[in-house]
Formats: structure tokens, sequence, C-alpha cells
């Protein structure tokens, strides 16, 4: 079942085409890949479906319950609010937050309270502190993040502050996730951990995930459709197996002739 559906998106900045007529659909339930050279647009891209950014023509639309909802013209939070998060290229965090308030931010959407309960502290807004701090820490523990709760987030090591900022996604009970080089400033280890992390995303919160990757290995282990941008433009779409075999592909991207 098509989840989400994006045609002919283009983005302009000045007489620079950053993406020039891009066509993608996302599967319920899929992870799928982008990848493509530094400058081709892919962050760019991130951008136009999450709302940074608005497009200068093209399509998105999301599909929920048969029915299709446009994305074009709506502020971030509202995208968020139809199921759709993001991580970020440059970790996004709250820095001299904890762990635990990074996470519980992310839930108030779901349980936020208006402003005269917040003032007076009224029942209802303790109720809802409460309930937001037992779902942070169950996603915590998930992650085996919740022994860390207490840390602030500045204070945590580096592949550990990736995942807390994929949980604090995850705390807005998203449909999609899109993942901007989760594995940026990891060693192979941390890698191979992120690999199994993504998997475990995807299966045990019943979602799709769309990455942008330079590691090769995360995106050929995890990705069952994988998408290629080149200078703006899609160059190629296809398995892992098919990307591996472009020519296109070898000659712009993965190396070879």
């Amino acid at each position: 079942m098509t989840l989400m559906k994006v045609e002919k998106l283009t983005k302009n900045f000045g007489g620079l085409s950053a993406v020039s007529g891009v066509d993608l659909t996302l599967k319920n339930k899929e992870l799928v890949g982008l990848i493509g050279p530094n400058g081709a647009g892919k962050t760019t891209l991130f951008n136009l479906l999450t709302g940074v950014y608005s497009p200068s023509e093209g399509s998105i639309d999301l599909v929920q319950d048969g029915t299709t909802v446009s994305l074009i013209g709506k502020r971030t939070d509202q995208i968020a609010e139809l199921g759709v998060a993001r991580t970020f290229q440059n970790i996004r965090l709250f820095k001299n937050l904890t762990v635990l308030d990074n996470v519980r931010i992310g839930l108030h959407n779901k349980y936020g309270v208006n402003t005269f309960s917040s003032l007076l502290r009224t029942p209802g807004f303790y109720r809802a502190e409460e309930k937001m701090t037992e779902e942070a820490m169950k996603l915590l523990e998930v992650f085996a993040l919740d022994e860390k709760a207490d840390y602030l987030a500045k204070n945590l090591p580096y592949g550990d502050q990736r995942r807390l900022e994929i949980v604090r996604a995850l705390a807005t009970d998203p449909k999609i996730l899109f993942l901007d080089e989760p594995a940026a400033g990891m060693n192979p280890r941390e890698s191979v951990e992120l690999t199994q992390l993504i998997r475990q995303i995807q299966k045990e919160f019943d979602l799709s995930v769309v990455l942008i990757e330079h590691d090769m290995s995360v995106v050929m282990n995890v990705c069952e459709r994988i998408y290629v941008l080149e200078h703006g433009r899609l160059l190629a779409h296809g398995t892992p197996e098919e990307i591996r075999a472009n020519k296109e592909v070898v000659r712009a991207y993965l190396g070879g002739e």
C-alpha cells in the first residue's frame, strides 16, 4: 500500500535547481535508501518532504486510511502531527536538558495540556506529565538509554546522542521516519549496531523508514529499495542488487567505470 507519493518535485534557489522533477513513492512498512554524491540534493529533498522548504513545483501526497492529504503548504509541526518525523545530519538535541526531557518534548503533541492547566498546575497537568514520563522511559528502555535518563544530553557519547535523536523522533508516533545520515561520524562497530537498530525500529514500531546514508554497508544491508540522486535529478531506482549493477550509478557514485 502506498503511504507517500511524490511527483515532479522541484526546488529552485535563484537560478540553481537543487531538486528537479523527482518522483518517489513510499510503501507502508518498508525501508528505503536515498544515496548520491555530495551536493546531489538529498537533504534538500528531505527538507521538502518534511516541510522545512516549500517546493517550487510538484506534489507531495500522504495517504492515510484511504484518504490523500497534500503536504504542500503545511508547517513542519502539522506534518509531524500527520505522522512524519525526521532526524538531522547534524545532531539537534536540547543538549542542556536531560535525556528524559528530550524525549518528553517529543510527546507534547500527544499529551500536551493547555496554557491554563500548565500555569495553575491542575490535576490534568500532573496526569499528563506522569504519562509522558512513563512513555518516555519505555522508549528509552527499548534503546538501552533508560539508565542514562538523568544525564544531560551533551554528556552522552556520540553514538548515544544519535540514538537519542531517533528516540525523540519516535516519540511523535510517526508512520514515516526520515533519517539523515544516521551513521555519520560512527566507527565500523557503531555502524553495525546502527544497522541492527534500524531493522529493530522498522519492525517494533510498525513504520516506514527512509534514510540518507553514505555508508554503503548500512544502505545495502537494510534497504529494500534505493533511490539515487545526481545533480538534483533521479538517476536510478531499484533494489540493492539492481543499484549495484547499474553502470550509471557506479560511474556517478559507487566508483569504477
